[in-house]
């Protein structure tokens, strides 16, 4: 479908602003959801990030409020919500862009910056507001913001709203907007919680389906590396030494073992910087803007940089430690390989995750190709190995089975005839309440 954004009934001020920043054709889901939007539907969007999701609600966005412009203070007329403070700013500077010559205003409102300087920017007036449920909420309560004039509300990145556990206060956030407004709601997967909140809160929506989870991009060459957990330190070292001059990403499954990581590449003269739900949200933007900017040329993050944070020329991705979310492999090695570009994305595998491996694969359709620790392909890889973690093997001497040792017989109730033997003697202990 040869489509331009034209085509799409755009604003001419709208459509310079992509022309100026040479965005000549919309992707799948602009093309499918822009219409819908500006045609006042509400919109259920099922896509991965890196689709073009985001243009694809703020642009008609945009179109519908500067059609409708007020004199005086601005009231607050759409609500966006977003699991993560990055990739709320992120979507507030895509506002920023994409609405130069409307005379729109628009905010972010998150936690870890100080409460004060929201109220003051939402006092002023301004169109939209982009937010995070937590810090929207402890506004509400302070009274420094009003729902009661919303007319489009954008839910964005909904699954991994639920997965970190605001769908309640999504909830309770809707039911302080209007009844009559336009809802778009965008998710990566549609669990049984967003398909419920969709048949709650959503009237007759357009859906538009792009780019499903399961699918890994075409230009992504991924490799898995089977290693114990006490090589992961050196390999993870050996690896940014292979790749010199290139931007790394590094999921780890902990904020401590990210931080780990980042420490240990400092001390080997790397500079990386850590990004997790701990760190400050200044630190955590510093390292982002040292990442984007090439100061620092990696990355560790937990799952909270997985998805939505569009950083440019990511060259290689390791996954650390599996992801207990299969889906989630999907998202982080998605960080890579963007906008035609190709990428690579490595995963170190320890025995005791080889189950999290294969649930992976199942989720992608597709064995991820085995490699030596050095490089080398690793043809059949342990095609079994899933058969034998965490199963005792048969103690062997001079490779042949050991002997087993003999044990007493036991007795009524399964305990040992004739009592209980203990190491250093004396009475058992009593069990503790």
């Amino acid at each position: 479908m040869n489509v331009s954004f034209t085509d799409l009934g755009l604003c001419a001020p709208i459509l310079k602003t992509l022309s100026n920043n040479k965005y000549e054709k919309p992707t799948p889901i602009q093309a499918q959801a822009i219409p819908a939007v500006l045609a006042g539907r509400d919109v259920v969007g099922l896509a991965q990030t890196g689709t073009g999701k985001t243009a694809a609600f703020t642009l008609p966005i945009l179109h519908r409020l500067a059609d409708g412009k007020y004199n005086g203070k601005h009231p607050l007329r759409v609500l966006i919500l977003t699991p993560t403070r990055e990739l709320a700013t992120q979507i507030n500077d895509a506002i920023w862009t994409y609405s130069r010559g409307l005379g729109l205003k628009s905010t972010v409102v998150i936690g870890g910056v100080p409460i004060k300087r929201q109220q003051r920017q939402i006092a002023q007036g301004i169109d939209i507001l982009v937010a995070t449920p937590g810090r929207l909420e402890d506004l509400i309560s302070q009274r420094s913001v009003s729902l009661d004039k919303i007319e489009t509300v954008v839910l964005d990145e909904a699954d991994q709203m639920l997965d970190i556990g605001f769908m309640p206060a999504i909830r309770r956030l809707l039911k302080l907007t209007p009844k009559k407004r336009q809802t778009l709601l965008f998710s990566a997967t549609m669990p049984k919680e967003i398909a419920s909140l969709s048949n709650d809160h959503l009237t007759d929506p357009v859906k538009v389906s792009v780019a499903q989870v399961s699918a890994t991009a075409d230009k992504i060459e991924q490799t898995v590396v089977h290693m114990d957990p006490g090589a992961k330190p050196t390999a993870i070292f050996k690896l940014a030494e292979k790749h010199p001059g290139k931007r790394i990403i590094v999921f780890t499954r902990t904020k401590r073992g990210a931080d780990k990581v980042a420490k240990r590449l400092n001390t080997e003269g790397i500079g990386a910087d850590a990004i997790h739900g701990n760190k400050s949200q200044g630190q955590r933007q510093r390292a982002l803007d040292a990442f984007r900017k090439g100061t620092k040329l990696i990355l560790i993050a937990t799952d909270i940089a997985a998805r939505g944070i569009d950083i440019p020329d990511v060259a290689v991705v390791v996954n650390y430690d599996l992801p207990n979310v299969p889906e989630s492999y999907v998202h982080r090695i998605g960080r890579t390989a963007r906008a035609g570009a190709s990428g690579l994305a490595v995963t170190f595998c320890s025995p005791e995750e080889v189950k999290l491996l294969r649930a992976i694969e199942k989720v992608i359709k597709m064995p991820v190709p085995a490699m030596n620790a050095d490089g080398s392909p690793m043809a059949a890889v342990v095609a079994n190995t899933p058969k034998n973690v965490g199963k005792r093997r048969t103690p062997t001497r001079d490779g042949k089975p050991a002997k087993r040792r003999w044990h007493k017989p036991r007795g009524e109730g399964g305990k040992p005839a004739g009592g209980s033997r203990r190491r250093g003697g004396g009475k058992p202990k009593a069990a503790s309440a």
